[in-house]
């Protein structure tokens, strides 16, 4: 909780998902890269993830992919051993009237009442999810899948227009100048 900042279902879920990967896959935390985690999602529970897995961003161990889905793959290194987690929806709560206070409080216009109301719910769904039966909270598959390459370490470049470092694959050629994706701007045929 500390890292994430506060208690959430999201942290809860990414806590219970990150459990199960070491479980089922007899590891322990990744000090380098011995564990890869592939997330579906950029929300509360990958900070879990990252906390428990030692799987990251900057050590090129937790990739992200941006299909909006609570699945969660983890793989070993050493075994070649891989379990993908789907989350199922009845972790999830469904109450339309706490959709609403959650839109006010997060849009700022929530009453105080909805606040406690809203903290009230967050801490009973939270306790939920970590005390639901697993087979309620998850479908575990071992799945095989390609091991990305390690981590790698890139030439940087001077962007021609900004003048910041850009790594080798991310920049972009402008008018024969090597640039920065921001500088170079997008492309598109408009159709």
């Amino acid at each position: 909780m500390e890292f994430h900042g506060h208690s959430c279902p999201g942290l809860a879920t990414g806590f219970r998902v990150a459990r199960i990967a070491l479980r089922e896959l007899e590891s322990i935390r990744s000090q380098d890269e011995e564990l890869v985690a592939i997330v579906e999602n950029d929300a509360c529970g990958v900070d879990a993830v990252q906390v428990l897995t030692g799987c990251t961003l900057g050590k090129g161990n937790l990739i992200y992919r941006d299909y909006g889905k609570q699945v969660y793959t983890f793989a070993c290194r050493e075994s070649g051993r891989a379990v993908r987690i789907a989350v199922k929806g009845s972790a999830w709560s469904n109450d339309q009237e706490m959709k609403e206070v959650r839109k006010r409080v997060f849009g700022g216009t929530a009453s105080e009442e909805e606040k406690e109301v809203f903290q009230r719910h967050q801490s009973a769904r939270t306790r939920f999810i970590l005390d639901m039966p697993e087979d309620d909270f998850c479908t575990i598959q071992h799945v095989t899948i390609e091991l990305p390459s390690k981590a790698r370490i890139f030439d940087s470049h001077l962007c021609a227009e900004c003048g910041e470092p850009v790594m080798e694959p991310r920049a972009r050629v402008k008018g024969g100048k090597i640039v920065c994706m921001p500088c170079a701007g997008s492309y598109t045929r408009g159709w």
